[in-house]
C-alpha cells in the first residue's frame, strides 16, 4: 500500500542527494548507479561518488554518467577524490568504502589460523572482526565529522563491515543521525524465501500479497550475522517444523554430496565449495536442533559460536570452517571492477548493465525513507525495547519502519536463553573492541579478544594481537605503537 509522504526536510519533486563514499565497492558501487537511474524516487537526484582510487572513481563515474544517459532520466553525477568537495547539501551519505579488503581478511585469516582460530568470512567476529574494525573506525568517525560540518541533516547509512561494531562506535561517538546495514537480510527476499520454503508461495512469486502477510507472525532479530528466525506462524499454524525439514533434506544432500567425493577420491577430500556456503544446512540444522530457532545467516553464524572451530577430542562433524579464500575473493573483485570498465569504456553494451543489474538493499531503503513508501527493512540500530529482554540500546538487527525520521523498530518479543547469550557475548566483544579503537588501548584490546567468542586461550590471543598489529602498522593508528 502506498502510504503518503511524511518527509518534512525536503518538498517538490526533486530526487535525494546520495553521497557513496566508496565508489568502487564490490557489493554497492555498480548496484547503487542500477538503482538510481531506475528508481522514479531517486532518477531526479544527485549521485556523488567519492574514491580514493583516481582510476576506479573515472570509471564508476563514466559508467553512471553513460547509465544516465541511456536511461533519459536526469540524474546529476557527480565525482570527487575528496569527500568534503560533495557532501554539501547531501541527504544521504552510505559508507562503502574498504582498504585493500581481500588482502587484509587474508592476513587476519591466516594469522588467526595459526592460533587455531578458523574464520570462514574473517570480517565480522573473532581476530578478522575486531582488526578490520581497529582499520576502519578511525575513519568512519572521521566522515562523520565532515558530515556534521558540512551536512548535518544527512542521515550517514553505514555499509561496511564489521557493521554492528562500526555501527555502535557511530552510535556513541557521532553526532550525526545514522545506522547501520547489512546485505544478509533484504526485503522482500527474506519472507519471500521462507514462504516459498514453506509452500505458502510460489517459486515465481516476487512480493508478499496482502493477504500473506495479514496472516503472518514472522520474526528475525539478533546481531548483525548472528540473527535467528525466532518465529514463523502462519495462519494460526507454526511453520519452524516445515524449515527443519527443509534444512534436514539439504542437510542430507549436503552429506551425500560428500559421501560422493570421498568416495571417488579414495578417502576424505575437500571441495571447492565457498567458505561460507559449505555444509550451511548440516550446521544450521544442528544449531536449530539445539536453540529451537533457525539461523537466518548461516554462512557468517557458523563463525560466531565455537562448535566448529575444530577442538575438543571428538572431530567436528561435518568438519571444521573451512577458511576465508582471500585469493579468491580478489579475483572476483578483480573481475567484477573489469567487467565496470568494460561498461563505462563501451565494450559492453550499456543495455547489458540494466539487463544484468540489480537493485540494492541500502538504495532501496533510501527510496522508501525519501519517497514515503511505508515499507519496512532490515536495519542494524538501537533495540529500543522491540527484543523486550535486551538493553534498549543493545545494537541488533530489527525489521524497521522508516521514513526520514529514521529507523523504528517492530516489536519481536523475548529473545531465547541460550540465544540471548551468544548475544550478549557479541555484543560485548563489540563494545570493547569499539573502546579499544578509540584509545589505542591494548589493555582494552586484549579484553574484547578475551571476550570473542572463538578465543579460548590467552597466550594465543596475546600472540594474536602481537603479529596483527605488526602485521598492519602501515594502517593503523600510530598510538597502537607508542
Amino acid at each position: 500500500m502506498m502510504m503518503k509522504n511524511t518527509n518534512t526536510e525536503h518538498t517538490g519533486s526533486r530526487g535525494p542527494k546520495i553521497v557513496v563514499i566508496g565508489a568502487g565497492s564490490y557489493f554497492f558501487g555498480r548496484a547503487v548507479i542500477w538503482n538510481m537511474v531506475q528508481s522514479p524516487v531517486l532518477n531526479s537526484g544527485t549521485l556523488a561518488l567519492v574514491d580514493t582510487d583516481e582510476g576506479t572513481l573515472k570509471t564508476m563515474s563514466t559508467l553512471a554518467k553513460r547509465a544516465v544517459e541511456h536511461a533519459g532520466v536526469s540524474v546529476r553525477v557527480e565525482a570527487s577524490t575528496d569527500r568534503t568537495e560533495v557532501l554539501r547539501g547531501a541527504d544521504f551519505v552510505v559508507l562503502a568504502f574498504s582498504d585493500r579488503n581481500a588482502h587484509f581478511r587474508g592476513v587476519d585469516c591466516s594469522i588467526a589460523e595459526k592460533y587455531g582460530v578458523r574464520m570462514c568470512s574473517g570480517d565480522t567476529i573473532g581476530p578478522g572482526g575486531v582488526f578490520r574494525a581497529l582499520r576502519e573506525i578511525p575513519t568512519v568517525l572521521a566522515i562523520a565529522q565532515d558530515c556534521e560540518r558540512i551536512c548535518p541533516n544527512a542521515w550517514l547509512i553505514n555499509y561496511v563491515n564489521p557493521s554492528t561494531v562500526l555501527g555502535i562506535a557511530l552510535m556513541r561517538h557521532a553526532g550525526i543521525r545514522n545506522f547501520a546495514l547489512c546485505d544478509s537480510l533484504p526485503e522482500p527476499t527474506v519472507r519471500l524465501r521462507y514462504l516459498k520454503m514453506v509452500g505458502i508461495l510460489p517459486e515465481d512469486a516476487e512480493f508478499v500479497p496482502v493477504e500473506v502477510e495479514s496472516k503472518l507472525d514472522f520474526a528475525i532479530a539478533g546481531v548483525n550475522h548472528l540473527t535467528w528466525l525466532l518465529r514463523f506462524v502462519y495462519d494460526g499454524q507454526d511453520q519452524m517444523p516445515k524449515v527443519r525439514a527443509h534444512l534436514a533434506e539439504n542437510a542430507a544432500l549436503e552429506r551425500a554430496e560428500q559421501e560422493a567425493r570421498d568416495a571417488g577420491a579414495g578417502g576424505r577430500t575437500d571441495d571447492n565449495t565457498y567458505s561460507k556456503r559449505k555444509f550451511n544446512a548440516v550446521y544450521s540444522l544442528e544449531l536449530m536442533d539445539i536453540y529451537g530457532a533457525a539461523p537466518a545467516v548461516i554462512g557468517h553464524t557458523k563463525e560466531y559460536v565455537p562448535f566448529y572451530q575444530g577442538w575438543g577430542v571428538q572431530p567436528v562433524d561435518p568438519e571444521p570452517l573451512k577458511i576465508f579464500d582471500a585469493e579468491d575473493r580478489q579475483r572476483a573483485m578483480d573481475e567484477h571492477m573489469e567487467g565496470n570498465r568494460r561498461f563505462a569504456d563501451g565494450t559492453t553494451p550499456i543495455e547489458d548493465f540494466f539487463s544484468m543489474g540489480r537493485g540494492d538493499h541500502a538504495t532501496d531503503i533510501i527510496e522508501a525513507m525519501w519517497g514515503g513508501l511505508g515499507k519496512s527493512f532490515y536495519v542494524n540500530t538501537a533495540n529500543r525495547g522491540a527484543v523486550s529482554n535486551m538493553a534498549d540500546d543493545a545494537f541488533l538487527e530489527l525489521r524497521c519502519d522508516l521514513d526520514m525520521h529514521g529507523p523504528r523498530p517492530q516489536p519481536v518479543g523475548e529473545m531465547p536463553r541460550g540465544i540471548r547469550a551468544l548475544q550478549e557475548q557479541t555484543l560485548d566483544t563489540h563494545e570493547l573492541t569499539v573502546e579499544a579503537a578509540l584509545h589505542c588501548d591494548r589493555d582494552l584490546l586484549l579484553r574484547a579478544f578475551a571476550t570473542d567468542p572463538i578465543i579460548t586461550n590467552l597466550s594465543d590471543a596475546r600472540s594474536m594481537i602481537a603479529e596483527l598489529l605488526e602485521a598492519q602498522r602501515d594502517v593503523l593508528d600510530s598510538r597502537w605503537f607508542v
